[in-house]
C-alpha cells in the first residue's frame, strides 16, 4: 500500500493524491448475493426537509452487506478476495466458510488472499480472528469492537484505526480508543484482532472540488460571505465577523461548545479523549 501523486496538468492535480491498491485482487466484480441497492436521502427527512445540510448528488453505489458480527462461531472461513467497498475507508475482505456460505469482513492488516479465519471462543490469537475479550491478552491490538453482546462490531471500524486492551476489571475490559479514551466494554463482547487495512488513507489530498462532488459532498459557503440576514457573522465593511463569538446560522455557539447529551454509555468512559489544549 502506497500513495500516488499527480502529475501537476492542471491546478486542481498540482495536489490530489490517491492510494495504491496494490492489494486489491477483485477490482470490478463483486459478490452479487451480498450486494443491495442504496437509496441517498440527500440531507433530507421524511417530510423532504433539509435536516443535514451540504450533502447531495455523488457517484451512485451499491452497499455491500458486512458481517460485523462474526457470529459463525468454531467454522474456518477462507479469504477469496480483496474488494474496493465505495461505502467505507477500508476494504473488505470476501471470505467462504466450510458450509459454502460467502460473507465480507473488515480487511485487517496482514490479511491476505488464502489465509485461514475463526471466529469464536478458543481460537488462535491470529490477525482476523474474531473472539471474546475475556480470552484476548492484554495489549493486544483490536478492532470492529461489540458495545453490546451478540449486537455486532460498533466501534473502531474505520481504515487504520486499532485500538488496545489496557486492563481486565471484574466483568469489563478498559480499552484505549483511537482517540484516547479509555472505555469499559464487557468481556463476552467480541473483537476482531489486528489493525484495520488501508492505512494511508488519512494521508490522501483530494485535491479539487469535482473530486469532493463525487462523494456526495456539496459546497459549503462561510458565513462571513453571506448577507446579515442569512448568516450572524454576515454583513459588515470588509471581512469582519463583527466582534462575535463562532456561531451557527441559528445562533448555536461553534467551537468549543458541548453539544454532546447525556448517554447510557457515557458510564462506561474510564478517561476521556484528550483536548486540543492538554496536547
Amino acid at each position: 500500500m502506497g500513495i500516488k501523486k499527480y502529475k501537476p496538468t492542471s491546478p486542481a492535480r498540482r495536489f490530489a493524491s490517491r492510494t495504491v491498491n496494490t492489494e486489491l485482487t477483485k477490482k470490478k466484480k463483486r459478490e452479487k448475493s451480498l450486494v443491495v441497492s442504496l437509496k441517498k436521502s440527500g440531507g433530507r427527512n421524511n417530510e423532504g426537509k433539509i435536516t443535514v445540510r451540504h450533502r447531495g448528488g455523488g457517484s451512485k453505489r451499491s452497499y455491500r452487506i458486512i458481517d460485523f458480527k462474526r457470529d459463525k462461531f468454531g467454522m474456518s472461513a477462507q479469504v477469496k478476495a480483496i474488494e474496493y467497498d465505495p461505502n467505507r475507508s477500508c476494504r473488505i475482505a470476501l471470505v467462504t466458510y466450510g458450509d459454502g456460505e460467502k460473507r465480507y469482513i473488515l480487511h485487517p492488516v496482514g490479511l491476505s488472499v488464502g489465509d485461514t479465519v475463526f471466529s469464536g471462543s478458543g481460537v488462535e490469537i491470529k490477525v482476523g480472528n474474531a473472539l471474546p475479550l475475556k480470552e484476548i491478552p492484554l495489549g493486544t491490538t483490536i478492532h470492529n469492537i461489540e458495545m453490546k453482546q451478540g449486537r455486532g462490531g460498533q466501534l473502531v471500524r474505520g481504515a487504520g484505526t486499532a485500538a488496545q486492551i489496557v486492563s481486565k476489571e471484574e466483568n469489563y475490559a478498559q480499552i484505549k480508543m483511537p482517540s484516547g479514551e479509555i472505555r469499559r466494554i464487557f468481556l463476552n463482547c467480541v473483537a476482531t484482532i489486528g489493525q484495520v487495512g488501508n492505512v494511508d488513507n488519512e494521508k490522501i489530498s483530494f485535491g479539487g472540488a469535482g473530486r469532493v462532488r463525487r462523494l456526495g459532498r456539496r459546497p459549503k459557503v462561510r458565513g462571513t460571505a453571506m448577507n446579515t440576514c442569512d448568516h450572524p457573522h454576515g454583513g459588515g465593511r470588509g471581512k469582519s465577523k463583527g466582534r462575535k463569538h463562532p456561531v451557527s446560522p441559528w445562533g448555536q455557539p461553534a467551537k468549543g461548545y458541548k453539544t454532546r447529551k447525556k448517554k447510557y454509555s457515557d458510564k462506561m468512559i474510564v478517561k476521556r479523549k484528550k483536548s486540543r489544549k492538554q496536547r
